[in-house]
């Protein structure tokens, strides 16, 4: 058996098996690309050629790929996005511009910093940028489909390995907020844990790397964990939330909290808590050839870094 013929490959097989492999369906992947479903079969038809093998097998209601054919929606799930990363590259170059990233950034990142770093690029260097906010495993798997440039985060399982680089950024102190009166309150006496537990929080969840080691800390003072009452990663959620309930705790980096601080959404217990978050870090994949713009964006994060 010869070897696949890929040039033969077309932009709309590559939609296809995306689709197909999100959707599960022809009629579907056919309704969402705008055309007939004769003209979707035909197409199937054509990369199965191709592929010289079934890509998908029937399994009651949906098309389930085979091993050949998960392989194959990976493969053009990854192009498809590079194909719309260059395209905006490709923008922002005929706009007078020098290139640009899509970065991704989880919420405990000091918005100063990123509104910092992003206007940088662009006046320092010409580099226009897009920007998502995400959990690290979020931000992890889109940056695995490349359909991230670049992490600003933390250490996720699905992003180690020899195909990606990890830069340490800084470490993050962790800081009690709370309602303003409450805050006061507090920072009036030393921690107490199994009073803290029996109290009203906002958290993360306990399966991030966050949540965990906030459950760690009760653990060390001999406390039952809280349960809180909303797990939540959204800033404007926690500062709302916190703003308008006197009851209401919860912990955020330092550099986070102090963002909060400074527009009145929320007090801060200057306690020292004793530990620290796992550290920020700049996660990117290996590439041949660097990409310029990354490597701007890396020199001035690690300037910028240095004061967190």
């Amino acid at each position: 058996m010869s070897s696949p013929n890929m040039l033969r490959l077309k932009n709309r097989h590559l939609v296809l098996l995306s689709d197909l492999g999100e959707l599960g369906s022809l009629t579907r992947a056919a309704a969402r690309t705008g055309i007939s479903q004769p003209a979707a079969t035909k197409a199937l038809a054509e990369l199965e050629a191709i592929f010289q093998a079934p890509l998908f097998v029937r399994g009651g209601a949906r098309l389930e790929p085979t091993a050949l054919g998960h392989q194959a929606i990976v493969r053009a799930q990854r192009m498809l996005h590079e194909f719309r990363a260059w395209g905006r590259e490709a923008d922002a170059t005929r706009s007078g511009m020098s290139g640009h990233l899509h970065i991704g950034a989880v919420p405990y990142v000091s918005g100063d910093l990123l509104a910092r770093l992003l206007a940088r690029l662009h006046r320092e260097h010409g580099i226009a940028s897009t920007l998502t906010r995400a959990t690290s495993d979020q931000l992890g798997k889109a940056l695995a489909s490349h359909e991230l440039d670049c992490i600003i985060g933390r250490a996720s399982s699905i992003v180690h390995g020899d195909a990606y680089h990890h830069e340490l950024l800084y470490t993050q102190t962790p800081t009690l907020i709370a309602h303003p009166s409450l805050a006061r309150r507090l920072a009036k006496r030393k921690p107490d844990w199994a009073e803290l537990a029996r109290m009203n929080w906002i958290l993360p969840s306990p399966a991030t790397p966050t949540g965990i080691i906030v459950a760690q800390l009760f653990a060390q003072a001999q406390a039952v964990p809280p349960v809180p009452i909303v797990e939540t990663y959204s800033l404007d959620i926690i500062a709302g939330m916190l703003r308008d309930d006197p009851t209401l705790l919860s912990i955020l980096p330092e550099s986070t909290a102090n963002d909060m601080a400074r527009r009145g959404d929320i007090g801060i217990v200057n306690w020292d808590l004793g530990w620290k978050l796992p550290p920020v870090t700049l996660i990117s994949r290996k590439r041949d050839t660097a990409l310029w713009a990354e490597e701007r964006l890396a020199e001035v994060l690690r300037e910028l870094s240095a004061s967190q």
